[in-house]
């Protein structure tokens, strides 16, 4: 049995929404694979349940969103309800995307714990994580 300090986190890595444009997750995910951590990568145009139904499936430690489109006041809080209607409140959540910084504090609130926006640096996002689960990948 692997000791909690060498357990591999495990990664969502979801698009809500009509939002086509996945390069950016595409390259996080392989940048958290890179990392050790394992990656399961939803695909695009994902409804707030398909998301949650795959977190909940896949026993996820994180969920990571990609998102472009501006809809996330509206997706976010759909995916967040869903996974406290699941009991998965200590899921951990982080956006990346066009979030606009006055949208931040709201969406911190709801219980987006990172929230990284255009540039942001893969080792930052790895680090972020790694820090907020308490785990680190083997390997």
């Amino acid at each position: 049995m692997m000791a909690e300090a060498e357990r591999i986190i495990r990664v969502l890595v979801a698009k809500p929404g009509l939002d086509g444009h996945d390069r950016g997750a595409k390259v996080i995910a392989r940048a958290l694979r890179d990392a050790g951590m394992e990656v399961v990568y939803t695909g695009i145009r994902q409804t707030p349940r398909m998301i949650v139904e795959t977190a909940l499936q896949e026993d996820v430690d994180v969920i990571g969103l990609s998102i472009l489109s501006g809809a996330h006041m509206e997706l976010f809080p759909e995916i967040i309800l869903g996974l406290r209607e699941n009991g998965m409140e200590d899921v951990l959540l982080v956006a990346g995307g066009i979030i606009p910084l006055e949208d931040h504090p709201e969406l911190q609130e709801m219980g987006m714990r990172g929230i990284f926006g255009p540039g942001a640096s893969t080792q930052d996002i790895v680090s972020f994580i790694r820090e907020s689960v308490g785990a680190r990948p083997v390997g």
